[in-house]
């Protein structure tokens, strides 16, 4: 385990840069405001009418892909097992999405909303690691799921 400490309070988008590859207009988590070691964190995202997949989903009203609220819940995920396990040192590593089991979307997220993404790990066995994800906006429940992702150190 790498030396973080137990509790980092918030992780910037250059600290996540660093844990994750995914660049713009992909990379979805804009900052960690919590990582409790690789036990939980809450990661944010700002959504705003200047993001590419407004353009067609819905033209006439805005509505935020849940399969991308997904995908942030996957990033913060992965990123707490990159910083859990290395903090900012520069590893060669990814992290791979492997399943997503009950997925539920349960209001539209709009421009305008900041989302947050509430992750508590499972199960955790060597490189595997297992969350539950909740995706937040103003303290209500707008997604959650089971997601599972693997550790891979690249030759």
């Amino acid at each position: 385990m790498s030396d973080m400490p137990k509790t980092l309070m918030t992780a910037d988008i250059m600290q996540i840069m660093t844990y994750l590859p995914h660049r713009y207009p992909f990379l979805l988590v804009d900052k960690i405001i919590e990582i409790d070691a690789d036990l939980s964190c809450i990661g944010i995202k700002n959504v705003t009418i200047n993001e590419p997949q407004f353009t067609g989903h819905f033209p006439t009203r805005p509505i935020f892909p849940g399969v991308l609220l997904i995908e942030g819940m996957a990033q913060t995920a992965g990123a707490i097992c990159v910083a859990s396990r290395f903090g900012d040192a520069e590893a060669p590593k990814e992290v791979y999405f492997m399943t997503i089991d009950k997925a539920k979307f349960r209001k539209p997220v709009v421009p305008g909303d900041v989302v947050e993404f509430h992750m508590q790990r499972t199960a955790q066995r060597r490189t595997m690691w297992w969350y539950h994800g909740e995706a937040k906006v103003d303290g209500q429940i707008v997604a959650e799921a089971d997601l599972s992702a693997m550790l891979v150190f690249p030759k």
